[in-house]
């Protein structure tokens, strides 16, 4: 249960599954995760989310992050942990994605830069 008295809403969880987008603000798929407020001290998030692309070049991908995110950071750093890009084994690319997260109240735009690298490995 959320705290009643903190003011960084520690305990707070939300559940998302929202629009992701180019820059173009064509929607490619969805973002689809959870956050909870993680920290007493100051505000912060465990985060967990996939990028499921469900449309264009990417269609069937995802990305997977997880891990810390202090809001109020100017840059934030998120571990990918997960990649399956279906018939690459090489390639290099940037993403620029959008999110849109709907919560009640609340409506908020994300932007995630990422440059993925994919190799194949052989023996």
């Amino acid at each position: 249960m959320p705290s009643k008295n903190s003011l960084t809403t520690f305990g707070m969880i939300s559940v998302i599954d929202d629009p992701l987008t180019m820059i173009s603000s064509k929607m490619v798929g969805r973002a689809q995760g959870f956050y909870s407020a993680a920290s007493q001290q100051k505000v912060g998030l465990l985060m967990a989310m996939n990028f499921a692309f469900m449309e264009g070049k990417y269609n069937g991908s995802t990305i997977t992050i997880l891990g810390r995110n202090t809001m109020f950071s100017k840059v934030r750093e998120m571990p990918v942990i997960g990649v399956d890009f279906p018939g690459l084994l090489e390639d290099t690319f940037r993403l620029k994605l959008i999110v849109l997260i709907l919560q009640p109240g609340i409506d908020v735009v994300v932007e995630y830069s990422s440059i993925i690298v994919m190799s194949c490995i052989t023996d």
